[in-house]
């Protein structure tokens, strides 16, 4: 290891001088996470919040995808809300009626037969208009939602929240990414305060120091419990929720939170007192200058870790982190004369941070991962590539790991799912919650492209060293997924196709999806996928399935234009230049095969930089047409790429990617694909491609995609 790991991240610790909405860090362990504003605490909440978009074009979200406002980037468009979160803790509302799962299924006539699929939902918010036809659909879209467990505050002598970031001044606020601390400094009424907050690495609990003489006047710390923030539909009832206390000595107490039928508790440490409010419990030190709390919190009291203390946490924050940034990959861009080579570097560094806090629990993680919900905080299995593939390809693959124990969990329902469908194997759903049900959608349930990413993701874990052991415990989930992947396709004239109805990756075709067929890039992963299936089971001793073999060897060429570029699908309207560049992904974020002519996709690459409508892409787009270039040789255009000074793809100081006003303020899926392309460029710089001139780069620990890639298994 020849890179200064430490000089390199903390080179690029970020730091804010003044409050903005979109001023916020965060400090999590992967399964619960809290995100605070400059006072190194969630003290202003209100100065935080979602802000709806004034030129959000509101559609019914049936007939097809809502129009984008074409506008420059402005960060006064944005906001991170304040939250505190988990992987555990959901609730559901109660209705104005009772509705049935059923009431969401429309049945479509296909060649097989008749299939139903859980559409009856358009692309609603819960503040919108909801016709009652799709009220039902829209409930179980909704529900459960992702709780928000409550907030850590700075309170004055009454035990008081403040009113807005103009009562602070002389601000200072930096992470320490090495660490995972957050300190801030500032001056509050005279006196200067400092605050110093983390979260344990190894359990469900934050803890907080503040040093000001403002303690001996009565100013404390809180933990407040907030009303849930999500809108409510029409049909949702207003939620009940409370509180009870229990004092458990002078500086430790217990509560117990109930939302509808949702329990949990919290448990408050304190080095000075403890006093209950109508909805918070306060902490004082009146007789001296310093106050710490450990707030630790789980779904019920036998469940709650044991106590530690402040410096407790702290020691065991440096030791975990410091082993998180030695023994992973890392990326170094030092040297070089490119302007841009920083603040790529920059991007890299803080989205490893984002991603270990945020998507490294034991369920896939929500787009936004714990930072605040979108779509109710519910994860999206086509994302979880995105999120968590990285973890692998930058030596890090056990906290990908974590989440497999829930495929295993939900592998049943996904067995249920695919039978009600009439089809064998376990079909994977596209947006879920801990229960693996699927979300109504009229979009979500007839993608497919998750359907693989179970077989990539185990493969990434394999290249990167696991014993046989390994190999046997996780094939279940390989043989399921295969077998849906192998009943899916429909033979015609001798080869494989992917049937109507069906939504690619690049979501366009909505409006189309009862007639939607052989996407290019879900023709080459479905080929990839299943020979990849079967030399999971070379490796197993196992003799290989003649179905899957069959089907690799014999799915359907991609259509190609009369411009000879990929289309998007083999059905009109061939191609939209909206939404994801999919095509691409066929070529490069997808190892080679026979499908793809490379030479067809490098013309097909070059169309979307001509006329693609990059206002209508998302943050990891940028990270597809850089890992199509690297494997294409250019990695001036891969770099291109990476820093296409798009409205899509700038990265907040703190390191977030923010996409849409009013709803996704930030994006976690782009900084995985950052990573993801990052470590594609390495591997090619590695294997002998030239750098553009002004660029130097020193990569170590990244050495996953090649074998991955290249690894192939004769039986």
């Amino acid at each position: 290891m020849t890179i200064d790991r430490r000089r390199l991240v903390r080179r690029h610790n970020p730091v804010y001088t003044s409050a903005h909405p979109v001023a916020v860090m965060t400090v999590g362990n992967g399964d619960i996470a809290m995100s605070v504003d400059v006072t190194g605490l969630q003290t202003f909440p209100a100065f935080h919040e979602i802000v709806p978009d004034p030129k959000r074009v509101v559609a019914d979200g049936i007939s097809g995808l809502p129009e984008q406002v074409l506008r420059p980037f402005d960060s006064d468009d944005f906001q991170i809300p304040l939250r505190t979160q988990s992987s555990w803790c959901w609730y559901r509302t109660r209705t104005t009626r009772d509705f049935r799962l059923a009431q969401a299924e429309t049945v479509y006539e296909t060649s097989r037969g008749p299939v139903p699929y859980l559409d009856r939902m358009g692309l609603q918010r819960a503040g919108d208009p909801i016709a009652e036809e799709f009220e039902a659909g829209a409930w179980f879209h909704y529900n459960p939602r992702r709780a928000h467990l409550g907030r850590l505050a700075l309170v004055d002598p009454d035990g008081q929240s403040l009113g807005h970031p103009s009562l602070v001044s002389d601000v200072r606020t930096e992470l320490d990414l090495w660490s995972a601390a957050v300190h801030a400094e500032y001056t509050l009424e005279g006196e200067r305060v400092v605050v110093t907050t983390l979260a344990d690495p190894t359990a469900h609990a934050f803890a907080v120091r503040v040093e000001s003489a403002l303690l001996a006047r009565g100013w404390g710390v809180a933990w407040v419990f907030d009303e849930q923030p999500d809108d409510l539909a029409p049909f949702e009832l207003p939620l009940e929720s409370g509180m009870t206390w229990t004092a458990d000595g002078p500086r430790r107490g217990i509560a117990d939170r109930v939302v509808e039928s949702t329990r949990y508790v919290v448990r408050i440490e304190a080095t000075g007192s403890l006093a209950e409010g109508a909805d918070r419990l306060v902490a004082t030190a009146r007789d001296r200058s310093r106050l710490e709390v450990v707030v630790a919190l789980a779904p019920d009291r036998s469940r709650l870790p044991a106590a530690a203390s402040f410096e407790e946490v702290c020691e065991r924050a440096e030791r975990w982190w410091r082993r998180h940034w030695c023994e992973g990959g890392a990326i170094s861009f030092e040297g070089s004369s490119d302007e841009r080579a920083q603040e790529l570097e920059r991007r890299i560094v803080l989205s490893q941070y984002l991603l270990a806090v945020n998507c490294a629990g034991s369920t896939p993680p929500a787009e936004s991962g714990l930072t605040y919900n979108t779509w109710t905080g519910k994860f999206h299995l086509e994302m979880h590539w995105w999120h968590a593939a990285q973890f692998a390809l930058w030596g890090r693959g056990h906290l990908l790991e974590r989440s497999l124990g829930w495929y295993h969990g939900a592998l049943e329902r996904a067995r249920e799912t695919a039978a009600h469908q009439g089809y064998r194997g376990a079909r994977w759903p596209k947006q879920t919650d801990p229960s693996a049900r699927e979300s109504p959608s009229n979009i979500g349930v007839f993608i497919v492209w998750q359907q693989p990413h179970l077989i990539y993701l185990l493969e990434l874990l394999r290249a990167e060293g696991r014993d046989d052991e390994f190999l046997q415990r996780h094939y279940p989930l390989i043989e399921a997924t295969a077998d849906f992947m192998a009943d899916f396709v429909e033979e015609r004239d001798g080869r494989f196709v992917l049937p109507a109805p069906l939504i690619p990756a690049q979501e366009s075709y909505l409006a189309d999806r009862a007639r939607t067929e052989n996407p290019t890039f879900e023709l080459a992963y479905w080929s990839w996928a299943l020979r990849r299936a079967n030399e999971w089971r070379g490796r197993l001793g196992l003799l290989p399935r003649s179905d899957w073999h069959r089907i690799a060897e014999d799915m359907h060429p991609p259509h190609v234009l009369a411009d000879g570029t990929y289309a998007a699908i083999a059905t009109t309207p061939y191609l939209i230049r909206t939404d994801h560049p999919s095509t691409l992904m066929a070529a490069g974020w997808l190892p080679d095969t026979d499908l793809i002519d490379l030479a067809i996709m490098r013309r097909t690459l070059d169309g979307v930089w001509n006329d693609w409508d990059l206002q209508s892409s998302w943050g990891w787009d940028y990270a597809v047409m850089a890992m199509t270039a690297a494997r294409l040789g250019d990695l001036s255009g891969a770099l291109d790429a990476l820093l296409h000074p798009s409205p899509k793809n700038v990265f907040l100081s703190n390191g977030h990617n923010p996409q849409m006003p009013g709803f996704l303020t930030i994006y976690l899926p782009a900084n995985g694909g950052l990573l993801a392309a990052a470590a594609h460029v390495a591997q090619a710089v590695q294997s002998g491609q030239r750098l553009p001139d002004g660029w130097s780069i020193e990569a170590e620990g990244l050495e996953i995609w090649r074998r991955f890639a290249n690894s192939i298994v004769t039986y």
